[in-house]
């Protein structure tokens, strides 16, 4: 019994036998079964429809695959082919890369040597023209001090010669005008500098006067040599120096210690400075010339010592223009002090060449000159 009509199965055409067909008369059943004819074809063209589209694009899908692995082959092959050129030309820039570093560490290292060769010949010429120049200086040095030793020795000749007159004759270059009783160590000089004193016999022999031998006794004293030495090897005016300082203080200082210790600290200064000149003062009436506290009018006043006598000389500080007259006494004290300072200054610019004991001895003589003229003796005048 069927309840209904049945379900065909999904894809497939119903069965015949589960189709339901009325019963008709034969021709009408002739008809009907043309028709179902029809229905019956109708589903199976379908069905071989459906499996060639299936068949049609799984064949399309293969050739899709296989042209697909063709192609990716044809890349993989491209892609090896890229990479081992690349691969190639990496290899060659590593090699020249290498290259170049040998190029640049050997520019390098030749930089280097070459740099080093250029300093060490530029140290070597430093060096070279530092010793040309030092030999220069020494040179110039040197020639300097021959030609500051001749300009003295010119300067002492032109002071002899020019304050020697025939009214005045200097006696340093004429001892043959001394009195036979004053052959002695006379400092006799109209114009005189502390500069331009009487030089020694070891300094200027042509002067023509040489000291008598002396019959006194004499013996060194070891201390005062000693330190004579000492400042002889290296002569200064310094002093500081135990020689120099020795002297200033018992001799240098007592013989220029005046009564008017304002004028005697210029005269010291002055003598220091080679800058005091002493020259004859005019026959005629002396004028009037205000030293310190004491005024030189009608009557003669020393202006160191103040004291009221025959001023024969005057001396002039540096470049002033004011003069002071002084005593014979007076004078001969700072006579012997210029006289010593000068030898020293000779010493100093190389002009004495004799050994360190003759040079001890004259010292001695000088300082000698000045104790007695601090003690008020002094040589007169013819």
């Amino acid at each position: 019994m069927w309840s209904g009509q049945p379900h065909p199965d999904e894809g497939h055409p119903p069965p015949l036998e589960a189709v339901p067909v009325p019963w008709k008369s034969v021709g009408s059943c002739k008809s009907h079964r043309e028709s179902l004819g029809s229905l019956v074809e109708t589903p199976a063209g379908k069905e071989a429809q459906g499996e060639e589209d299936l068949a049609a694009s799984r064949l399309d899908v293969l050739r899709l695959r296989s042209s697909s692995m063709e192609i990716r082959e044809k890349g993989s092959e491209f892609l090896k082919e890229e990479l081992h050129k690349a691969q190639k030309e990496l290899r060659l820039k590593d090699a020249e890369c290498e290259r170049l570093s040998r190029v640049r560490t050997q520019l390098e290292q030749e930089l280097e040597e070459l740099t080093a060769s250029l300093f060490e010949e530029a140290h070597k010429m430093v060096r070279e023209a530092n010793m040309k120049q030092a030999a220069s200086e020494k040179q110039l040095k040197e020639t300097r001090g021959k030609i500051d030793m001749l300009q003295a020795e010119v300067t002492a000749l032109k002071t002899l010669v020019i304050t020697s007159t025939p009214a005045s004759p200097n006696r340093e270059l004429h001892p043959q005008l001394l009195s036979p009783t004053k052959a002695g160590p006379r400092k006799g000089h109209l114009r005189h500098k502390s500069t331009s004193s009487a030089l020694c016999p070891a300094v200027c022999p042509v002067v023509g006067h040489a000291l008598t031998p002396d019959k006194e006794g004499k013996e060194v004293d070891m201390t005062l040599f000693a330190e004579f030495q000492a400042w002889r090897e290296s002569p200064t005016l310094d002093k500081t120096s135990p020689f120099l300082e020795r002297v200033y203080r018992e001799d240098v200082g007592p013989c220029l210690d005046f009564t008017m210790q304002e004028l005697s600290a210029l005269v010291r200064a002055a003598v220091e400075d080679n800058t005091l000149t002493i020259e004859p003062a005019a026959s005629q009436t002396l004028p009037a010339v205000k030293v310190a506290a004491v005024e030189c009018g009608r009557t003669n006043t020393c202006a160191l010592s103040g004291l009221a006598c025959a001023c024969r000389h005057r001396i002039r500080l540096g470049d002033s223009e004011s003069h002071y007259y002084i005593s014979p006494s007076s004078r001969a004290r700072i006579t012997a002090v210029c006289n010593f300072f000068t030898y020293i200054r000779y010493i100093q610019q190389g002009l004495v060449r004799q050994d360190a004991e003759p040079m001890f001895w004259e010292i001695t003589r000088l300082r000698k000159e000045m104790s007695l003229a601090k003690l008020g003796f002094f040589p007169q005048e013819a």
